[in-house]
């Protein structure tokens, strides 16, 4: 891989980590219009970079928060971030559940079912207006509201759903405040993320060689910086109400989709 598709590929998996698109019904039907051999097939071990890069950046907007969740964490004691990271921790549970046991069938469905995908991002659209929509609340994250966003969570496993915008939308449409919604939502991700990597790396399937290192250091800091941009973005998006773009976005390529599926 070279220099330039490695900067491409970051920035594409740093806006896409955060921004309600689905990166994956994004690249279901760039393989429909392209081509399985048009896209680069990515290494695993660029794959754990990128990732990396995004859980890093997540971490970076965040890391007040993080702080204090370990220092409340490092007291040994029941306080508000131990009750945080349980409910964190709660949310990562049908998501990991889905991923272990339905991995085959997954995987099934990620072989250019424009159509599905299509459908999809019409759920991701319909879920992103209807957020945009709800009324302004106060409402904290509750044990039931960890496991419902991590419920939603699983479900934008499918191609089309959009990880972000449907954990976003499932938790403003609960009735919990907009920033603490976007926090939630954002930081329940980096621990299936670091899990995600470690499964990887432990596998045995990464090969690593010196000369990928520039290409390697060039999308980690592609996806760093446009990871950190989509981010900061996406929080001003959510509390402003601004999601609606998104939304008519998601359902034009959606309509796109289905017709290109059905008479392709």
């Amino acid at each position: 891989m070279d220099i330039l598709d490695a900067i491409i590929l970051g920035i594409v998996q740093g806006l896409t980590e955060f921004l309600p698109v689905s990166s994956s019904g994004h690249l279901e039907l760039g393989k429909a219009i392209l081509g399985d051999e048009s896209i680069p097939q990515d290494s695993l071990l660029f794959t754990v970079v990128l990732h990396f890069a995004t859980a890093l950046s997540t971490l970076v907007v965040f890391r007040a928060d993080v702080w204090n969740i370990l220092k409340g964490l490092f007291r040994f004691k029941w306080n508000e971030e131990t009750e945080f990271s349980l409910k964190i921790i709660l949310s990562m549970l049908p998501a990991a559940f889905i991923g272990y046991f339905f991995e085959e069938e997954l995987e099934s469905l990620f072989g250019e079912n424009v159509v599905l995908v299509g459908f999809m991002l019409i759920v991701t659209a319909l879920l992103l207006y209807l957020a945009d929509r709800a009324k302004e609340t106060q409402k904290q994250v509750t044990f039931l509201n960890a496991f419902v966003i991590g419920v939603s969570q699983a479900i934008a496993i499918l191609p089309g759903i959009s990880r972000s915008g449907a954990t976003i939308s499932t938790s403003v449409l609960l009735g919990i405040d907009k920033n603490k919604a976007t926090r939630f939502s954002f930081l329940m991700v980096v621990p299936l993320i670091l899990g995600k990597m470690a499964k990887d790396i432990f596998s045995g399937e990464i090969d690593f060689q010196s000369a990928q290192m520039v290409s390697l250091s060039a999308g980690f800091l592609a996806a760093f910086l446009s990871g950190l941009v989509a981010c900061i973005w996406m929080i001003k998006l959510v509390r402003q109400s601004k999601l609606q773009y998104f939304a008519i976005y998601c359902f034009l390529v959606g309509l796109t989709a289905i017709a290109l599926g059905l008479w392709s």
